[in-house]
């Protein structure tokens, strides 16, 4: 599978050469507050796989263990990696191309879920 996305302004591309691990929505409040949305959709894939082609990005320490890679122009987050887990990576699934090609499978730190949102999906859910 090779997936393709970007930014919004289009200043950063990315190109995907292998099939996502996994796919899911995040409810952690780190991801909350870096996207100003209740959740966030991420797909997992293989460090190896993941390459810019146009753009350089900026890259803001979330935590003590990871790193959010963002554009610096436009400010569209795309990138995650924590040093928990150096050979993956997690990329915004709304910044692929072709957001529809991959379906999240699940839901994460529900525990940080938003009360007002409400979940219509019978996707199975984590609390951490």
């Amino acid at each position: 599978m090779e997936q393709t996305g970007g930014c919004l302004c289009g200043h950063l591309r990315y190109r995907l050469s292998a099939e996502p691990i996994d796919a899911g929505f995040c409810h952690c409040r780190a991801c909350q507050k870096s996207a100003g949305a209740p959740v966030l959709a991420w797909l997992t894939l293989p460090r190896h796989a993941f390459a810019y082609t146009a753009g350089e990005a900026a890259v803001y320490a979330s935590s003590a263990h990871a790193q959010r890679a963002f554009c610096p122009r436009c400010g569209s987050q795309l990138v995650f990696q924590s040093d928990h887990s150096p050979d993956t990576l997690d990329v915004t699934l709304a910044s692929l191309d072709q957001p529809e090609a991959v379906l999240p499978q699940y839901h994460i730190w529900t525990t940080s879920q938003i009360a007002w949102l409400h979940l219509a999906d019978d996707l199975p859910r984590y609390g951490d």
